[in-house]
């Protein structure tokens, strides 16, 4: 479903990321795992059509999508959870969450199907759908920077630390929000820091560290590697 080659993305003389490879299959959960600061979030935003990356090329479903603009990248089925939510806090959850669907604008059942499907995901967006977003706890701004990336009904979804600042507990039942999204059948490729998170519920893992793919595999091969373990689990 998608497939990145040669991702350079540069600001100045600094290279964010460089070469880059990597390719998520449909269906798949992929996690691209680094600290902060390794590239995952300049990955994303060239995926998304936020940066223009320098060199290289990114397919969706076999179409060049390659610095074209972010809104088109959306209609085509690619949707992004950004790090930070990025909410409007004075908004409603409800106003919100439809601005996520403005490619279905037009498409009023659409858009009602889209809004039942967030409020079964996350039923207590349901209950205070009319409360300022930023009115919530840390973990159901999440759940409505999720639910929005989610009304554009996309086919691959970013996201990009959805698990950032919050408790532990927290923590779990986002993941067994965004496990429940790959099953209803949305490719899902998560950004995250996280490894004891991430590889919980991850099918394949890349390892993304100072612009480079350092490591590739499944979930298995990077429980079992010494160097996961070292760097990112503490073992």
């Amino acid at each position: 479903m998608l497939q990145v080659s040669d991702l350079t993305v540069q600001y100045g003389s600094y290279h964010a990321v460089k070469d880059i490879h990597f390719s998520v299959q449909e269906g798949e959960l992929v996690v691209l795992l680094g600290s902060n600061g390794s590239g995952k979030s300049t990955v994303f935003r060239a995926i998304s059509g936020l940066v223009k990356p320098t060199a290289g090329q990114i397919q969706f479903d076999g179409k060049n999508i390659t610095g074209i603009p972010a809104h088109a990248v959306v209609k085509l089925g690619v949707s992004q959870c950004p790090e930070g939510r990025l909410l409007f806090p004075q908004l409603s959850v409800l106003k919100n969450l439809t601005l996520g669907a403005y490619t279905q604008r037009k498409n009023s059942a659409a858009v009602k199907e889209a809004l039942e499907q967030v409020f079964s995901l996350f039923p207590v967006l349901l209950e205070k759908k009319h409360q300022p977003a930023g009115s919530l706890s840390g973990g159901q701004q999440q759940m409505v920077a999720i639910g929005r990336a989610l009304m554009a009904r996309p086919r691959l979804l970013l996201l990009d630390e959805p698990s950032l600042g919050l408790a532990p507990l927290v923590v779990d039942q986002m993941l067994q929000a965004i496990e429940k999204i790959n099953c209803r059948g949305t490719t899902v490729l998560l950004a995250e820091q996280n490894a004891h998170a991430a590889l919980r519920i991850a099918h394949r893992v890349y390892v993304i560290n100072s612009g480079r793919i350092v490591l590739e595999g499944s979930r298995d091969e990077m429980l079992g590697d010494e160097r996961v373990k070292e760097a990112y689990l503490g073992i």
